[in-house]
């Protein structure tokens, strides 16, 4: 496509924290001066677009993305906006962007946040999306920024309880993050040698299959049990007891939640983070307009923002049956 003289864009982080967003900020905003654009950000995503007195937007230069790649969370802040879920504050929102004039706005984030995007392109806003989200739940890209981290994190901590309950010869249930998607569990439980994993697209594994499991654990001569639960199933604290009724086995549960979205992004949540700002940006420049940058097949490309949203991805069942023959 024919470059196209972009002169200013926006930038906004949305929706739920992941780490490696500072990465993605600082890659849009250093590639962006490269090629001479003026680059703004929106703080607190469509929430500060749409703030009543006057849009929450600061001006960004180098020095203003400065040793902030290792940090987590977002530096830009972010909120969850109900307005923006609604025709009149997505009309508004699109308003915001041509008044303040915007050749384009990116957005990091997950589902609701890109298809608050997509609203925008049907209002006539050139949207550049970018997928960050820890729950990895869209299915146009095979990686989303903060996946990594978070099962990092998830890991380091079943690890940790997998050896006072091994010491205790107790079983530990651990509810992880992931929304109503449970890759974050299925990778902890996999990374975490975990015996059981209860996710929402193994609807067979049920509570009675897991009970029954560990009740045939103890009898083969295993001394601890490590379930892990995704938090789309839920009931953690309820299965805890339920398994230390039926079974006798000193159970305790373990609720990890916003503990996953913290920390230092990993040099992985780092690299894709870097790559997927800096296509943003040079996507833009050869005059591509409403995208989503993905990751494919080890690589990285862009697609148009609405077919992506629109893409469907099967449940593959593999990992989990690989977790369950290494578990026995």
């Amino acid at each position: 496509m024919e470059g196209v003289k972009i002169k200013k864009i926006a930038v906004l982080t949305s929706g739920g924290d992941a780490p490696g967003m500072n990465a993605a900020v600082r890659a849009v905003v250093r590639t962006a001066l490269y090629h001479g654009i003026k680059v703004v950000g929106v703080r607190r995503g469509y929430e500060g677009l749409l703030r009543e007195e006057m849009p929450d937007v600061v001006d960004l230069n180098a020095r203003s993305v400065s040793d902030t790649m290792q940090r987590g969370g977002t530096i830009l802040l972010t909120a969850r906006c109900m307005e923006m879920m609604t025709p009149e504050g997505q009309d508004k929102a699109a308003q915001r962007c041509k008044d303040l004039g915007f050749d384009a706005l990116i957005v990091i984030g997950g589902d609701g946040s890109l298809n608050g995007g997509l609203q925008l392109v049907r209002r006539g806003v050139n949207i550049i999306g970018i997928p960050g989200t820890i729950d990895l739940d869209l299915k146009c890209t095979d990686y989303t920024i903060g996946f990594d981290t978070a099962v990092s994190t998830g890991m380091d901590a079943i690890s940790k309880l997998r050896d006072t309950s091994s010491s205790h010869e107790r079983c530990s249930v651990v509810e992880v993050m992931g929304r109503g998607a449970g890759y974050i569990a299925l990778w902890c439980g996999l990374t975490g040698g975990a015996e059981e994993v209860l996710i929402p697209e193994e609807a067979a594994a049920d509570t009675k299959a897991v009970i029954e499991q560990i009740r045939k654990n103890r009898l083969s001569g295993k001394t601890h049990n490590l379930v892990v639960v995704a938090e789309g199933i839920g009931g953690t604290i309820e299965l805890a007891k339920q398994i230390e009724a039926e079974t006798s086995i000193e159970t305790r549960a373990t609720i990890l939640g916003h503990l996953q979205r913290g920390g230092s992004p990993t040099a992985v949540d780092r690299m894709h983070a870097s790559v997927m700002g800096y296509m943003a940006v040079d996507i833009l420049t050869r005059g591509y307009r409403n995208r989503v940058v993905v990751s494919k097949n080890g690589g990285h490309d862009h697609l148009d923002l609405e077919e992506a949203l629109a893409v469907e991805r099967p449940y593959d069942p593999y990992i989990y049956n690989v977790l369950k023959i290494l578990s026995v």
